[in-house]
């Protein structure tokens, strides 16, 4: 798979072995359980599980805007490659191919790393000033740390446990 520029990445270790935390991941009807600014999810594809080509729309908590989402590659217990194909905040405009890479990593029997990679181009310079404005005005440390990746609770960098199913 080609992927457009790599542009950050934000990891979480969990303290919950890599098949508990693959498996929560995989409802999508869970993701407003733990992502801080979705309310619900809608299965566009009738799909409540995971699985290459599966879109979900997410509705977040300010009330006007929403996110579809689609996995474009799922390779079991090792990584999920997701797409943005629309939105109503105008991100899908300003960057067509934008793409997360959810990673998994077994770091001992009970603890795994979740790492989250996203990837996509800057190519005009209302875009590169866009996608650079949040480092100049609260120092994030990534453009879409607040974007919807359904994985906002669990922090940037910080330890979390995987909730109970």
């Amino acid at each position: 798979m080609q992927f457009p520029p790599f542009q950050s990445k934000q990891e979480v270790v969990i303290h919950a072995p890599l098949q508990a935390v693959w498996e929560f991941g995989q409802d999508l009807t869970k993701i407003a359980d733990y992502h801080p600014r979705v309310k619900r999810v809608d299965l566009i594809s009738g799909k409540r599980q995971r699985g290459q080509g599966v879109a979900y729309m997410c509705y977040l908590k300010d009330g006007k805007n929403t996110c579809v989402e689609k996995d474009i590659e799922v390779v079991p217990m090792e990584r999920i490659v997701t797409a943005l194909p629309e939105d109503t905040m105008g991100i899908t405009n300003m960057l067509p191919d934008y793409l997360v890479e959810t990673r998994f990593t077994p770091l001992d029997e009970h603890e795994t790393k979740v790492e989250f990679r996203h990837y996509y181009s800057t190519k005009s310079v209302k875009t590169r000033f866009l996608v650079g404005l949040p480092y100049l005005v609260e120092g994030h440390k990534t453009p879409f740390r607040r974007r919807s990746t359904g994985r906002g609770r669990l922090g940037e960098g910080k330890e979390a446990r995987c909730p109970d199913p």
